[in-house]
């Protein structure tokens, strides 16, 4: 009876098929720009006639490289994963698409205390770097990671430190934007639902950029704070009732994020304001809920593509050897019916 096994292809195989060396075939194989160019047509000629496949845990090994990155998904302690912002979910996305479309596998983890932090995947030899996307208010976490060893490669999302190495959305011109799209549509009494002093620095930047703006009009910025520690919708609604209840004359209000902005909405709706009409609402984040609303939320939005690429070119980069340099993702502005046409 003949025997049915199947002898797995080398790469001696090839490069006796090829006329050349083993070492000329992984280095033809991998791209090797001293190979010539017949050569490595010859040699991928003959690796096609015998299917060979290369085996790439191998060729990483020997690179040096594992071919994955380590995407670290920050949340609040004891946050169910389900409630995790939105805005953060659309971005790990685009970064896993990014990683993927350049060749990398990605290894993702939620972690939310020091039960499990954790961030040694370089060292253990599991990721080539890391990307850590998350909420600034974790401040136990940021510290963690802060504090890994040098040479560490790490790009982060939402860092509270402009000491780490960052990607951000383009914050002050988003809510300019905003700001200015507000008052082109006659809203003169414009609030901002925000704070000036929270870890998440996106928020003061959001502020500065509404600050400017009504400046540039000539007009008096005003902020009606949120009170931390709270989810950011019952933030909005709390913050909408603050500023109702203080008797300071206002037409619009811009929420630092869109669910502060969706709170706010929501409690405005309840209390009898229309909106647009009445009271104009815009959020900055472009998260789909936002569509959903009653009526849909006009909001600046990030370009999730871009940000995804950036933090994973920057990781790449630093990788290679390249210091990495803060970067800012580009903005867009999405009107809906929650300002007036």
């Amino acid at each position: 009876m003949a025997d049915k096994r199947i002898s797995r292809v080398t790469s001696f195989d090839v490069a006796e098929a090829a006329g050349v060396s083993q070492s000329t075939v992984s280095r033809a194989l991998a791209g090797d720009t001293s190979i010539s160019e017949p050569t490595r047509k010859r040699v991928v000629e003959a690796a096609k006639r015998l299917n060979y496949q290369v085996d790439e845990n191998a060729a990483r090994l020997r690179r040096g490289r594992t071919g994955t990155i380590a995407l670290v998904m920050i949340c609040r302690a004891g946050q169910d994963r389900k409630d995790l912002n939105p805005f953060y979910f659309a971005l790990l996305g685009s970064t896993c698409a990014a990683a993927s479309a350049r060749g990398y596998e990605a290894l993702v983890s939620f972690q939310d205390s020091t039960t499990n932090f954790w961030g040694h995947y370089q060292e253990r030899r599991k990721a080539d770097g890391m990307i850590v996307i998350g909420t600034s208010e974790n401040t136990d976490a940021w510290e963690y990671f802060g504090g890994l060893p040098e040479g560490t490669n790490w790009v982060c999302w939402g860092a509270p430190n402009d000491n780490f190495p960052w990607v951000r959305s383009d914050n002050h011109a988003g809510a300019a934007l905003a700001t200015r799209h507000m008052l082109v549509r006659g809203y003169r009494e414009v609030v901002c639902l925000g704070s000036e002093t929270s870890p998440q620095r996106q928020f003061k930047e959001r502020f500065d950029g509404y600050a400017s703006a009504m400046h540039d009009a000539g007009l008096e910025p005003y902020l009606q704070r949120i009170e931390r520690g709270l989810p950011r919708e019952e933030q909005g609604r709390l913050a909408a009732i603050a500023l109702i209840e203080s008797g300071r004359p206002f037409d619009a209000v811009f929420g630092v994020s869109d669910e502060i902005a969706l709170g706010a909405l929501k409690e405005l709706t309840a209390r009898g304001y229309r909106v647009p009409d009445d009271v104009g609402v815009v959020g900055f984040d472009g998260v789909r809920a936002g569509a959903w609303s009653t009526p849909p939320l006009t909001t600046v939005e990030s370009d999730f593509e871009v940000a995804g690429s950036l933090l994973v070119d920057r990781l790449i980069a630093q990788i290679g050897g390249e210091a990495p340099s803060p970067r800012r993702a580009p903005v867009r502005l999405v009107v809906r019916g929650s300002t007036r046409p």
